[in-house]
């Protein structure tokens, strides 16, 4: 059969290439298939951003010939919310390009041709990271400059300076790409911003695990350098090995990685050195079997199962995440405990992400939890507000601390909360300590660190020996809402005393004692935005463990945040707010008239 001559139109025949305005040339070769070759010279690929769509771009980087790296990207269709920086300098030299597949539907080149994104990847060399949210970034609690930010990672002491890597997206802010972050501070108030320490590889991406100071050169990487275990996370989980030379600032992945690999899915390692063995010790959660595995080691690289724990126990509705495990005196004794905790999504008190937490002793091998008289294994938990999630504590922190760190957020709402330029805080450090009730049972306390003592700044509102009565009390608070509060009072004859902060517009919180029942609430439906989330408007309620009516409260009130510490950590209420303007008033009441208060101040904050 003979063929006749066909004419083809000259756009099927070669891809749609246009020039960009930034030192790009971009060429459309098919609905969701482009590439963009990068010509001019500069520091950064501005890549634009829109949030509203769910498509991640998966973006292949090509530097003479090879792929590098793959990265995602939410890039922009209809508008851009936000620009992202791509780091070129480690390709200076090179012949750059981005091989880029979207998972939008389209019917044409022409139609792909028109998404914004390709007009706004221009080359510069500053990226522009001044606060623009203002309204609700916190003040004095760390945060990533842009960008995502979930778990707090590989934290470490060393040299006067407190370490925090931090799970990060850095191309957006929802997750995606996880890398650890790295912020450095001499104060645990202060924090500097580092470049990206462990970035994703062939393995998969960085999710995430813990550091130590090595000072006995047992991994062989020389004294006192880092050694980071962390999870990679590709087509399936298991555990990996990077090391520091230069106190943390630059980590070499290990060559022989994976140095943990099981037949189910475990994360997030946490590894210490325990003197009373001489050997190293790591829990790891055993995700959906919602149990730890412990394992043993004399090099950090070679790893023995030796035990596991929780099988059935505590909170059992979500995936168990984020393990930690420590030694902590017994107060009036000579004595020691083991806390393992044991971070749990879903399955929290109020719904969501949570930290629940155990007491008993460990030898080395495995975790054995304390009982109840009835044999049972009791279920407790660190935090009794809906925003502090994958609590970890320092190693090698100084003076024997136990200095912990959480996400202060909740995975119902947390890639929904009002903001867009960063998503997420952390919380404020605490120190761990025990305590024992009346009943001689043992709890974890969280007091907040000794350094945040250094935040007070003058005393704006005083009071004392005042009767709470039912009508309001109101004391004034700074301008900018900005403030902690330190009070004492005395409740009895079963009255509800009530704490109500406020703004203008008539949003409040009401945080509320029942002296009948022992128990402190905080309710935010009423605390602003709250709306962007049917999960998030809500009350949380927490057990006061006293029994005489005392307490002392210090609320700490940052721009998007109030985190509550009753009577020396004993019980404690992080929990995220959104209000419209700062609360600027507190008002005191009682329902019988029967409280006291003993002491009230107001410190502004020295942010």
């Amino acid at each position: 059969m003979k063929l006749k001559n066909l004419i083809i139109p000259a756009v099927c025949l070669a891809p749609l290439t246009m020039t960009g305005a930034g030192g790009v040339e971009i060429s459309h070769l098919g609905p969701t298939n482009t590439l963009v070759r990068v010509n001019g010279e500069g520091q950064y690929l501005l890549l634009p951003v829109q949030e509203s769509h769910e498509d991640d771009a998966r973006i292949n980087v090509l530097a003479d010939g090879k792929i590098e790296e793959t990265i995602y990207v939410r890039l922009a269709r209809t508008k851009t919310d936000y620009t992202v920086p791509f780091d070129l300098s480690k390709y200076k030299g090179k012949n750059l390009m981005l091989d880029i597949v979207t998972q939008q539907n389209r019917n044409s080149v022409r139609d792909a041709q028109d998404d914004v994104c390709w007009d706004g990847m221009i080359i510069t060399d500053t990226f522009d990271t001044t606060n623009r949210e203002k309204k609700y970034r916190p003040a004095y609690h760390h945060t990533p400059l842009y960008g995502w930010m979930n778990d707090p990672n590989g934290m470490f002491y060393k040299d006067g300076v407190w370490h925090l890597y931090y799970q990060k997206n850095p191309y957006g802010s929802k997750w995606q790409n996880m890398t650890w972050g790295h912020s450095t501070s001499k104060d645990l108030i202060h924090w500097d911003h580092q470049k990206d320490a462990i970035k994703p590889d062939g393995l998969g991406s960085i999710f995430s695990g813990s550091s130590v100071v090595d000072h006995n050169n047992t991994a062989g990487y020389g004294k006192d350098a880092v050694i980071a275990l962390f999870t990679s996370a590709g087509t399936s989980q298991m555990q990996s090995l990077a090391y520091s030379t230069d106190n943390g600032d630059t980590f070499e992945v290990y060559a022989g990685n994976p140095i943990i690999t099981l037949d189910s899915e475990a994360r997030d390692p946490n590894m210490f050195w325990n003197d009373k063995t001489g050997e190293w010790n790591l829990v790891l959660a055993h995700a959906l079997d919602k149990e730890n595995l412990f394992f043993t080691s004399p090099d950090l690289k070679n790893w023995t199962l030796s035990g596991t724990f929780g099988k059935g126990l505590g909170a059992q509705e979500g995936v168990w995440e984020c393990p930690d495990l420590f030694e902590l005196p017994v107060p009036g004794t000579d004595k020691t405990k083991w806390v393992l905790i044991c971070n749990i999504n879903p399955g929290g008190p109020f719904g969501g992400s949570s930290i629940q937490y155990f007491i008993g002793d460990f030898d080395g091998k495995t975790f054995i939890s304390d009982t109840n008289p009835d044999g049972t294994v009791p279920t407790k938990w660190l935090d009794y507000g809906k925003d502090n999630y994958a609590l970890v504590s320092w190693s090698n922190a100084p003076d024997n601390r136990r200095t912990a760190i959480g996400w202060m957020s909740n995975w119902q709402y947390a890639a929904d909360v009002p903001t867009m330029q960063f998503r997420s805080a952390n919380t404020l450090p605490r120190e761990m300590e025990l305590f024992s009730t009346n009943d001689g049972e043992l709890y974890v306390a969280s007091v907040p660190s000794p350094e945040l003592l250094k935040l007070r700044g003058k005393i704006i509102e005083k009071a004392s020996n005042k009767n709470i009565g039912s009508n309001p009390t109101d004391f004034q608070l700074p301008s900018e809402g900005l403030c902690e509060i330190n009070l004492d009072f005395e409740a009895t004859n079963a009255d509800v005393v009530s704490f109500i902060l406020s703004n203008p517009e008539g949003e409040k919180v009401i945080m509320r004692y029942d002296s009948k029942n022992r128990t402190m609430s905080f309710d935010r439906r009423q605390s602003g935005i709250v709306d962007f989330s049917q999960k998030f408007p809500a009350v949380t309620v927490s057990p006061t463990f006293e029994t005489d009516g005392k307490i002392n409260l210090r609320i700490f009130i940052d721009r998007s945040s109030i985190e509550l510490f009753g009577n020396r950590g004993q019980f404690v209420m992080t929990n995220l707010v959104f209000p419209n303007s700062p609360y600027t008033n507190l008002s005191v009441e009682s329902r019988n008239g029967n409280a006291t208060l003993s002491e009230l101040k107001v410190y502004e904050i020295n942010s």
